[in-house]
């Protein structure tokens, strides 16, 4: 989430805060008391501040464009206003014999709600057309990585990043637009200045041709300097494997998660979020196991090693989609599109995530986290292993339920897929917070409601 994003949700959950509390005194000014805002106001702005991350009102397509969000916010009201009308009903606000001035009452506050939320998204979407100023940026390098750069910056339409100079450090035949190469012919503080830059990238190919003299002079005028890596890493939301440096990811920011207090906080709110999700689950996963008795013979459940935190095996509980013979040969294969293996009620359990829903036992017991990277099989991981640098780097935290790369990827059936998968864990483990957690738990709700990366 960017900046201006959470900037929105705080306001929006102010908002919505606020509306409610002129609600309740509207609605019932002589019955309120201290303990009855907890159920009236706190427990629906939670509610609403979770549905509409869940329903990607936050994603950059949906705050540049306003008409776009429409139908979602319309989703919106329809979801939060019960929940509103039962929490409201539970707290205090029973209905009265004869108050039949009561559901006008209520549709009136809601359509004011709805209001408020609109007349805030629509101003959000003006000021931040006009006040948000791009990000202009000089390059240091005319090579292959400041070619990545330009076509990273070019297929991103929700990127506030604007190139607008690349400096040669040595006569070469630039691999960037040549339109916008400057000859040094003096310092990249002056450049910088001329071309109204904010921020020095420095992404060449050989990098024993760094300027210090020229960044050091740069730095001290305020100017941010700031290496490839980092820069793709800001970008994208993940780490680039095929330039990663070894001293890059000693020297960097990051790698909080082994704290005590970071540590603590995540156990917390593993436990709290897997008994939450138990609680809530209990009947579909009644359900699950009838269909599943029902569809094909064997067990219900399966167990499957995988390998966890420090490269130690687990057995992971997972409902049983395949046929009991899936892997007869007995050598593990990767799931494909269309899997001939996977039973009936397997393909819609997978597909709705409904299958991963026992491994809140795994959370419950300390094996996994609800956030992190997904484990894999040992045959896979030491395959994986030898082909990929860093895999094993994966190991340093408990693997997840859900993760930062299972939101941003589909599913992962192949070399390609794992480096990838690979980028975003590594990303996930260098800028943990007990905040980017919260996060992850909110975009997979999205991630299932709209089918994303299931098979």
């Amino acid at each position: 989430m960017s900046a201006g994003a959470l900037c929105l949700f705080v306001c929006e959950a102010i908002m919505v805060a606020s509306v409610l509390y002129a609600a309740a005194n509207s609605v019932a000014p002589m019955r309120l008391q201290a303990s009855n805002y907890v159920g009236a106001i706190f427990v629906p702005v939670l509610a609403n501040s979770m549905v509409m991350y869940a329903l990607g009102l936050y994603q950059p397509r949906q705050l540049a464009d306003f008409w776009r969000s429409l139908p979602r916010l319309v989703a919106l009201l329809c979801v939060t206003a019960p929940i509103v009308l039962v929490s409201w009903n539970i707290s205090f606000l029973r209905p009265e014999p004869g108050d039949g001035q009561r559901i006008l009452t209520y549709a009136s506050w809601a359509a004011i709600l709805l209001a408020c939320i609109l007349i805030l998204r629509l101003s959000y979407v003006s000021l931040a057309k006009v006040a948000v100023a791009p990000n202009r940026v000089l390059v240091v390098g005319v090579g292959k990585l400041a070619a990545e750069i330009e076509y990273l910056v070019s297929q991103r339409r929700d990127s506030d990043t604007e190139i607008v100079a690349y400096v040669p450090l040595t006569k070469v035949t630039p691999e960037v637009p040549s339109s916008r190469v400057w000859e040094v012919t003096t310092s990249l503080l002056d450049i910088a200045r001329k071309t109204a830059a904010k921020e020095i990238v420095v992404a060449l190919d050989d990098r024993r041709g760094v300027p210090l003299g020229s960044l050091l002079e740069a730095r001290m005028e305020g100017m941010r300097i700031t290496d490839y890596l980092s820069f793709w890493e800001r970008e994208t939301r993940r780490v680039n494997l095929k330039a990663l440096d070894p001293s890059w990811l000693i020297y960097s920011d990051g790698f909080r998660v082994g704290s005590v207090m970071n540590a603590a906080l995540k156990r917390l709110l593993d436990i709290l979020a897997s008994l939450a999700l138990l609680i809530v689950s209990l009947p579909t996963l009644l359900l699950a196991t009838l269909a599943i008795r029902l569809d094909s013979k064997g067990p219900i459940f399966y167990k499957q090693e995988r390998v966890g935190r420090y490269g130690t095996t687990f057995n992971i509980y997972k409902f049983r989609t395949m046929c009991v013979d899936a892997e007869s040969s007995g050598i593990p294969q990767w799931a494909s599109v269309r899997d001939s293996r996977i039973t009936r009620i397997g393909s819609f359990l997978r597909m709705t995530r409904i299958d991963e829903l026992p491994q809140v036992i795994n959370v419950l017991r300390g094996d996994m986290s609800f956030v992190g990277p997904r484990p894999e099989r040992p045959f896979f991981v030491e395959s994986l292993s030898r082909d990929i640098p860093y895999y094993t780097e994966r190991h340093r935290v408990r693997p997840g339920i859900t993760g930062w790369a299972q939101i941003n990827h589909p599913y992962g059936a192949s070399i390609e897929d794992a480096k990838t998968k690979l980028s975003y864990d590594l990303y996930y483990i260098k800028n943990y917070s007990f905040l980017f957690d919260l996060l992850i738990m909110l975009a997979t709700t999205h991630a299932v409601l709209v089918n994303k990366g299931g098979r």
